[in-house]
């Protein structure tokens, strides 16, 4: 329970504190709230329904994380609840009983709920038609007049997400790919350090699996952000854009997403290849020290690489490529050469040398990747 307080707190306080998911989420559930309160008016001070229900429910649950959602569930629910309410009626009809009506439309409906074409909107199918034959409301009028707060709602609900600080997902799309580099860096990092300390074995490396494992998790979650910000986009231009409350910068182009995830399956690539050399049942075997104290200062200049790039991403400055710095370069050349020197000079011993012909490879593809394509010699 205090674990869940303080999590709320920090909620709290970063919604105060600035712009981000937090404050994304308050402004949202506000709007939802407003939306619902603004449909209850009309229906019940404006046009004087002493059950104005429908209206505020409605508006309520179309508030959605982006304007087109909003549309789209809107058509949805409207459908089901029109369903809904007509089959209740007949079902009315044909028993004249309340309970006879509920047994007779609840099962047909709850099975069409899961037709495809309703989404998650279906179920409001067989609700609406609880609510018909428990209201009594089943007559001709009666359903047409529900169906009208239904679309009132509706209305109601997309207008005030569409014309009140629509939403524009961008700063999520930022800050995931920023995680991605940073998170890159940081598992390149680690084997690097575990590679110099020198001992490591297949605990050790089923650790990196474990790291790398979370990085796909990240590419995927980039990916899902990026489709939310593209779908956020649509039907908010012009004005509507002009009232958007996310950061107004361009978004990083998505050949960025590409780049990282290359950059993510080299790291994976890497690890498991090293899993596979402290595997002792195996037949590859793993490299010397000193060729691996080598790999790791490599390993190290291309996690400070991807530090740099989310730093980056996440600040919105200029791209800096750090591994054109004269001196890195020249590093970089230096300990590529040597470990192509010791590949060269482990001559027969296949099972040494394929595994650092492998490293090797993953390493100069890391480098072409966050090197924007630069060739390596």
């Amino acid at each position: 329970m205090r674990w869940d307080v303080r999590s709320v707190g920090r909620a709290a306080w970063a919604a105060l504190r600035g712009p981000g998911r937090e404050r994304d989420l308050l402004v949202q559930s506000l709007k939802a709230a407003a939306a619902a309160l603004l449909a209850w008016l009309l229906a019940q001070v404006w046009l004087g329904d002493p059950m104005a229900l429908m209206a505020p429910w409605v508006a309520l649950v179309l508030v959605q994380a982006t304007v087109y959602s909003s549309l789209m569930q809107a058509a949805r629910q409207f459908t089901a609840i029109c369903v809904g309410a007509l089959v209740a009626s007949g079902a009315q009809a044909v028993t004249g009983d309340t309970t006879g009506a509920l047994a007779l439309s609840v099962p047909v409906l709850v099975l069409l709920s899961n037709w495809r074409r309703f989404g998650d909107q279906g179920i409001y199918a067989a609700t609406t038609a609880v609510f018909t034959i428990a209201t009594g409301t089943v007559s001709g009028a009666a359903v047409g007049h529900r169906l009208g707060q239904a679309a009132l709602g509706a209305v109601v609900g997309v207008a005030v997400n569409a014309l009140v600080l629509p939403p524009v997902h961008l700063r999520d799309v930022r800050e995931n790919l920023a995680a991605l580099a940073r998170e890159a860096g940081e598992v390149l990092h680690t084997v690097a350090g575990d590679l110099r300390e020198g001992e490591w074995d297949a605990g050790t490396a089923s650790g990196w699996l474990d790291s790398s494992a979370r990085l796909q998790s990240r590419v995927e979650a980039l990916r899902s952000a990026r489709g939310w910000s593209r779908e956020s986009l649509w039907l908010t231009s012009g004005v509507l854009r002009a009232l958007h409350r996310a950061p107004t910068e361009a978004l990083p182009p998505e050949e960025q997403d590409e780049r990282f995830g290359r950059v993510t399956g080299h790291v994976t690539s890497l690890t498991r290849t090293l899993a596979v050399a402290a595997d002792e049942d195996r037949t590859p075997a793993a490299p010397d020290a000193a060729m691996l104290s080598r790999y790791a200062e490599l390993l190290e200049l291309f996690g400070d690489a991807c530090r740099a790039e989310g730093d980056r991403l996440l600040n919105g400055g200029p791209r800096t490529d750090v591994l054109r710095d004269e001196r890195t370069e020249a590093v970089l050349r230096e300990l590529h050469g040597k470990l192509q020197e010791g590949m060269r000079d482990a001559g027969r011993d296949a099972a040494h040398t394929a595994v650092l012909g492998t490293l090797i490879l993953q390493a100069e593809n890391l480098w072409a990747d966050l090197d924007g394509g630069a060739r390596v010699r």
